[in-house]
């Protein structure tokens, strides 16, 4: 687990020249927007299949990797439940120097009615790697 997270932030540290990170940290907040809007008005497996990179790697339960894009799409679709709202806020966005990859992290919350209509609501943190590829953001890790 640890090698899977040094990897791209050495990718982070190791770029030889320097970007507007303004405007890149904008874009990311646009795509991060732009995902979370996917993921209310399409569902989790659409919008997760959409913004990811061909060989992006999710981690789920305690230790439950999924990897590819295709793998990422079946298991929300496995796992689809239509009552599940999901909203996040990056509270950080970090570009690397060269502007090709980026990491964002924020809260969560995940949102469901019960049998008995009462909504449950669990929160937490997230983390996504984005790596810009083709004029366009794609998580790597998420």
């Amino acid at each position: 687990m640890k090698k899977l997270l040094f990897i791209p932030l050495l990718l982070l540290v190791s770029c030889k020249y320097s970007v507007n990170k303004d405007v890149l940290q904008n874009e990311i907040l646009q795509t991060e927007k732009a995902f979370e809007k996917m993921a209310s008005e399409k569902g989790l497996a659409e919008a997760f299949y959409f913004f990811a990179d061909d060989n992006a790697v999710i981690l789920r339960g305690n230790d439950s990797l999924i990897k590819g894009r295709e793998s990422i799409k079946n298991f929300y679709t496995k796992n689809a439940n239509p009552d599940i709202t999901l909203t996040w806020t990056p509270d950080h966005i970090y570009v690397s120097d060269c502007g090709k990859l980026a990491y964002t992290y924020g809260k969560f919350t995940r949102s469901v009615r019960d049998s008995a209509g009462n909504m449950i609501e669990r929160t937490g943190v997230f983390h996504t790697v984005w790596k810009k590829q083709d004029g366009h953001w794609k998580y790597v890790w998420d």
